[in-house]
């Protein structure tokens, strides 16, 4: 049992999430139970998970997309209600962290990736390992697109959509940033990499690759941000005891 500003102190310490400019709110984002025994983690905070966590009888959910978005509708009202209104029937807590928990060198999204899939992590593009969103390495030996895809459709569970570009190659220098960020492309490019890896695709994104030169694999955005959660959720359990579960829920996208 732990105290919940105890541990999202430490989560918060941890992540570093007060460096981040967000386009969310990194923490707490709304405060249930005092006490703290049992944790769950999922991808996003949507209702089946609040859900489960009431049928698992929770005392906090731990989230890496959670509630309060820039420019989203202010009003609590239809389906934001209903979420909001689960947690605090049930006086369960939302901790939630998103850019933060991308970026952690040690149990982000980005390091997890990589070391499911066996790369070789270099640094950021983008910034200090660490801190930036673009991270950069290579592959344990050169290989073709096709191997590098079947690679990550075995390991993610989830087929990837794949944009070859002509004439790149076997590949050895990668980039990747999990989520939607198709848009990082040309830097990646930029950088050097002759793949880019990441959750999402736009329409302008096969042009892209394509037209520069660079191999792009999308590997969904849900499929490449299930591992960061867990890992958190895993060092909570650790340190302080609590109780963790993990929930996967099913998303293509």
């Amino acid at each position: 049992m732990i105290q919940r500003d105890q541990l999202v102190a430490a989560c918060d310490h941890q992540l570093r999430a007060g460096q981040f400019k967000d386009f969310t709110i990194n923490g707490l984002q709304i405060a249930g139970r005092d006490q703290i025994v049992r944790v769950m983690t999922g991808v996003t905070a949507c209702q089946a998970l609040l859900d489960e966590a009431v049928a698992w009888q929770a005392d906090m959910v731990l989230v890496h997309h959670g509630y309060f978005w820039k420019n989203e509708p202010v009003a609590i009202t239809g389906m934001k209600q209903k979420r909001i209104k689960t947690l605090l029937d049930h006086d369960i807590n939302l901790l939630a962290y998103h850019l933060p928990l991308d970026a952690h060198a040690e149990m982000g999204n980005n390091a997890e990736l990589a070391r499911l899939l066996g790369w070789k992590v270099e640094g950021c593009i983008d910034g200090e390992l660490g801190e930036g969103l673009l991270w950069s390495g290579r592959l344990t030996q050169p290989q073709t697109l096709q191997v590098l895809a079947q690679q990550i459709a075995q390991t993610l569970r989830r087929e990837p959509l794949v944009i070859e570009a002509p004439g790149v190659g076997e590949i050895e220098r990668i980039a990747w940033c999990t989520g939607g960020a198709q848009d990082m492309i040309t830097d990646a490019f930029e950088a050097g990499a002759q793949v880019f890896v990441s959750g999402e695709v736009s329409e302008r994104t096969t042009h892209l690759a394509r037209e520069m030169g660079i191999h792009y694999i999308a590997a969904g955005h849900h499929a490449t941000e299930r591992y960061g959660i867990q890992a958190m959720g895993e060092w909570l359990a650790d340190e302080y005891g609590i109780e963790h579960r993990f929930v996967d829920i099913d998303n293509p996208a």
